[in-house]
């Protein structure tokens, strides 16, 4: 997949996209305004970084340590330290949840996923 985008990582971008312009004409979809979009977050953040790293000439895969500390990162800015700076922002333990929820598909499917299924390519190789 070097040298294509993600169709994950596209799609999300379009959701983000919807939703700040359903936002703009006054439209607030409750759970699509203030979960999905955080669920959305570190999976989205986490590819843009192994993208620009693998850009950069750095041979660099995210981890488990690196998606935790996404989600550890991710959640004081928005969740703690933004709603001390401005009024828009509100601080939510759900958005916190969505944040981990995200965090941990993203490492299963992604990362988790991924490596096993070329374990099990390798031992069937191995076998003849």
């Amino acid at each position: 997949m070097k040298g294509q985008i993600s169709y994950g990582f596209v799609l999300g971008l379009a959701a983000w996209m919807v939703i700040i312009l359903l936002r703009k004409n006054g439209i607030f979809i409750p759970v699509i305004n203030n979960h999905f979009t955080d669920f959305i977050t570190v999976p989205m953040y986490c590819y843009l970084i192994d993208r620009i790293m693998n850009f950069l000439g750095y041979p660099w895969k995210p981890d488990l340590k690196f998606v935790l500390t996404s989600v550890v990162y991710l959640s004081f800015l928005f969740e703690v330290l933004c709603p001390q700076i401005s009024y828009v922002f509100t601080g939510d333990f759900f958005d916190v949840l969505a944040y981990c929820t995200g965090g941990m598909i993203y490492y299963i499917f992604t990362i988790q996923g991924f490596s096993n299924f070329r374990r099990k390519e390798n031992k069937k190789a191995n076998r003849f």
